[in-house]
């Protein structure tokens, strides 16, 4: 374990040695200064956690010590040693950034109970400064070569830096709205405060309310301690409300009312509270639709779009499926300590061909489940579901009639082992029905099997 540094800079030796021999005993580690000079030099080269500065020394005083500390380091802890008499140094020190002082002559123990304090104080805000540095770095990655997708982080991109308050995200269901709005939020300057997100589907039209602005104890009989809402505790940061288009009117109201000034009050409670928090909604149902069915209120779907995003689905950007695909098996090998490697030509074929209505959704889970069934080193036909080979369509849009041979070409061994896989499935493993869907011979087919390690 680290031993926190202190420097103690005085000019007197006696007192020097004294703070030496008491600090060590404590388990610091110490080095000492007797002038200024010294002290910048040894802050530098010594990197200490704390400096015990004395505001009387010969040469340059312990006041422009400290400013120059500072400049070096904005964050360095530094305690004014004074004598009596100098209260007036001892509090301007304070205001240079001085974390305390203490007179002369000074109790031992009272000033390593304030030595102690500083310290605490100093790697508590070391601990905060690295989870906010580890927080920016974790707007999570979003995939994607193609134009839509570029002109798409353009936008993300002005949005993050901007101040907008209000965010609607719509695509349909599997596009990535909350990877959206989580890459809004981390790439922001609202990345060290809270993301907090919920589905407005999933929660009781009675609970939303709670949920979002808190409530007070006894404000209705199962509110047995007050608790604090969405919006309160996500103060600074960002709230994300999944599924909007399903929130039933008299919320709609409420929220709507919310997003005007950012003032709220807890249910059964009489404080108004005002926050500050970045709103992004989303849905893969059509708001305007939804306002002339009159589910959905007007006034709110142009509040909450003030910065409207359009993810396309997947069918619509097949130029991001393999990348896409590429990704979850990276993602997928080290979760399962597999060794995928990549993809075989009629499999690559057989995605980009396929419609993909659950959109990037829908690969993950494909990917996934083939790099847990699967045992080669590569992808193949074998380990997709039946649904994308059977409905694969060409890009133009029409069913696949008959193989196509790409430019690239095949793996005639690969797909002769695939359609025996697929002729064995559609009839239930019936050797005999899925010969004949091959138009072979028993022991044609047979034979293909055991080749293929249908067969033992």
């Amino acid at each position: 374990m680290k031993r926190n540094k202190i420097l103690v800079v005085d000019d007197e030796h006696l007192i020097r040695w004294s703070l030496e021999q008491n600090l060590k005993k404590q388990g610091y580690e110490v080095v000492t200064a007797g002038n200024g000079e010294d002290a910048l030099r040894m802050a530098r080269e010594d990197q200490p956690d704390l400096v015990l500065l004395d505001i009387q020394l010969p040469g340059i005083t312990g006041i422009e010590v400290l400013e120059k500390l500072k400049d070096y380091d904005e964050d360095i802890l530094v305690i004014m040693l004074t004598a009596h008499g100098g209260l007036e140094t001892a509090v301007n020190a304070m205001r240079l950034g001085a974390y305390d002082y203490v007179s002369k002559p000074f109790n031992l123990d009272e000033l390593s109970i304030i030595i102690k304090k500083s310290l605490e104080t100093s790697d508590l805000k070391r601990e905060v400064a690295r989870l906010r540095s580890e927080t920016k770095k974790s707007a999570p990655n979003i995939i994607g070569d193609s134009r839509h997708m570029k002109y798409l982080m353009e936008i993300l991109e002005k949005v993050a830096k901007s101040e907008a308050s209000t965010v609607l995200v719509q695509g349909e269901s599997g596009t990535g709205k909350e990877l959206v709005a989580k890459w809004i939020h981390y790439s922001s300057n609202r990345a060290d405060k809270p993301f907090i997100a919920i589905n407005c589907a999933a929660v009781p039209a009675t609970l939303l309310e709670s949920e979002l602005f808190g409530h007070e104890k006894g404000a209705f009989t199962d509110a047995k301690n007050t608790k604090k809402g969405l919006f309160e505790l996500a103060d600074g940061g960002t709230v994300f409300l999944d599924e909007i288009g399903d929130m039933e009117m008299g919320m709609q109201a409420k929220l709507l009312r919310f997003l005007e000034d950012r003032t709220f009050r807890r249910i059964g409670g009489g404080r108004v509270f005002t926050v500050d928090v970045r709103i992004i909604s989303a849905t893969n149902k059509d708001l305007q639709k939804s306002i002339e069915e009159r589910t959905f209120r007007n006034d709110l779907y142009y509040r909450l779009q003030v910065i409207p995003i359009f993810l396309p689905p997947l069918r619509e950007r097949r130029e991001d499926i393999i990348p896409l695909a590429t990704h979850f098996i990276d993602l997928y090998n080290k979760d399962f300590n597999k060794k995928v490697q990549g993809i075989a030509g009629m499999a690559e074929r057989m995605m980009l061909d396929y419609s993909w209505p659950g959109n990037v959704r829908e690969l993950k889970n494909v990917i996934e489940r083939a790099i847990i069934l699967g045992n080669d080193e590569t992808l193949l036909m074998e380990h997709l579901p039946l649904e994308i080979v059977a409905k694969a369509t060409p890009q133009g849009g029409a069913p696949m009639s008959a193989f196509r041979l790409p430019p690239e070409g095949v793996d005639i061994e690969e797909v002769e082992k695939e359609l025996i896989r697929q002729a064995l499935e559609i009839t239930e493993w019936n050797q005999s029905k899925a010969a004949k869907k091959l138009n072979l011979g028993i022991d044609a087919f047979r034979y293909r099997m055991k080749k293929f390690g249908y067969l033992k």
